[in-house]
């Protein structure tokens, strides 16, 4: 079976997606984390407060995100964080201190993470059937790690050749490219729904995303991925400072060589989506993860390293948009939004947790042996679910058709998810 077509909006997201976050990982991993790291000589306690703040920040926004999604489109929604966006990154390039860092960063997150779920929501409402927005998810998924490619490298060099508050204006000037390709973007009209609070529709879409099995088994691989993730958040600059003695270059160069797995991972889903939906794959690819990681940091040779951040990416690569593209197929129209939001502040804290026990760690055993745990905490935690994986691919799953009523599928799923 041919893979589907994809249209000229949906061709527009993509692209303002390559060229948005290509500045953004240059902004978060040379920016952000170069100046943390070599300019303001982080500790791992402040560099680990840092992202705490950043993901408490990231976790109100998508909150906050889905609720607005769902009321105005994503296209409105990532819009507007874009263009808010711009004035917010710059505020990074006076930082003289991490007491400011932490200030400011954050709150540039919590704009960043608006922009972030209208970007998840935003397959379904460019294309009704589950294979375009398979296909979607897998395209966007291979232009962000295009951008993970880019985006660290280009602000390596503009390190090279400006200096390091250069990496937020490249950021800031992504976003306005961005702005102009979205424009034009039309989406799918969704039917009306009867609106209530702010809060009460907050509520009903974690409510929505917590009676589905699928999406909480979804939510829980993914949140098991994004607490080996977390450990590295805290450490990963200081492995390449402490463990291979490197400058901000080479985390800005070894990281665009994870980019290329990254996108090998994507291309490699994108020519077996048919066979690879399924929440099986996803448990074989999570526990594969912890692979990935333990060869990424189990030494300290840069060839090594290398090698392990194709691996590593190759698996990522291919797990992240597998898990939206499920999250997408399991979710109902007008909850694709909230639902969405609830997956990223799975993710926030997933990113989190690590956070608070990650620098004591790492001071009793070492940066390296910390970063080791977390690759076998996937491998030894992810097999459990395969069981339960089965049973659910066996079910038949709820599907996004735009023919579908969304009370026939609120319905459907509380018919085949009973509360009691």
């Amino acid at each position: 079976m041919s893979r589907p077509s994809l249209d000229a909006n949906a061709w527009r997201v993509i692209i303002a997606r390559l060229i948005s976050r290509t500045g953004g990982e240059a902004g978060f991993f040379v920016g952000v984390w170069g100046t943390a790291a070599y300019a303001l000589d982080a500790t791992p306690g402040s560099l680990a407060l840092l992202m705490a703040a950043m993901s408490v920040a990231s976790m109100i926004g998508a909150a906050v995100a889905g609720v607005l999604v769902d009321r105005f489109d994503p296209r409105r929604v990532l819009i507007a964080s874009e263009v808010v966006f711009v004035p917010a990154i710059l505020t990074l390039t006076t930082v003289g201190s991490m007491a400011e860092m932490t200030v400011r960063a954050p709150l540039v997150w919590l704009v960043g993470s608006i922009g972030v779920t209208a970007i998840t929501a935003f397959p379904p409402a460019l294309a009704a059937d589950e294979d375009r927005v398979a296909r979607t998810n897998t395209l966007m998924e291979a232009a962000g790690t295009i951008a993970f490619v880019l985006g660290p490298a280009l602000g390596a060099l503009t390190v090279r050749l400006v200096d390091l508050p250069a990496v937020f204006v490249l950021d800031a000037a992504t976003s306005v490219v961005a702005v102009l390709l979205l424009v034009p973007v039309r989406v799918r009209r969704v039917e009306a729904r009867e609106r209530g609070t702010g809060l009460a529709e907050l509520r009903a879409g974690f409510r929505y995303a917590y009676r589905s099995r699928a999406i909480v088994l979804i939510l829980a691989l993914g949140s098991l991925t994004w607490l080996s993730f977390g450990a590295f958040g805290a450490l990963e600059p200081l492995f390449y400072r402490d463990v291979l003695g490197t400058g901000p270059e080479a985390l800005g160069y070894l990281n665009s060589v994870f980019g290329v797995g990254l996108f090998l991972g994507a291309f490699t889903l994108d020519r077996n989506a048919l066979r690879a939906t399924n929440l099986r794959t996803v448990v074989v690819l999570t526990a594969a993860c912890g692979i990935g990681a333990l060869i990424y940091v189990g030494t300290s040779s840069l060839v090594v390293v290398a090698v392990g951040a194709v691996v590593w990416g190759v698996l990522l690569g291919a797990l992240m948009p597998l898990l939206r593209t499920l999250l997408h197929l399991h979710t109902g129209e007008g909850y694709v939004g909230r639902v969405s939001g609830v997956y990223l502040v799975h993710k926030s804290v997933g990113e989190l947790a690590p956070l608070a026990v990650a620098p004591a760690l790492a001071a009793l055993f070492g940066v390296q042996r910390v970063l080791l745990a977390s690759g076998v905490l996937l491998l030894v935690l992810a097999p459990t679910a395969w069981r339960r994986a089965s049973r659910l691919d066996g079910e038949r799953p709820v599907r996004p058709l735009a023919d579908r009523g969304l009370a026939e599928r609120v319905e459907d799923l509380e018919e085949r998810v009973p509360l009691a």
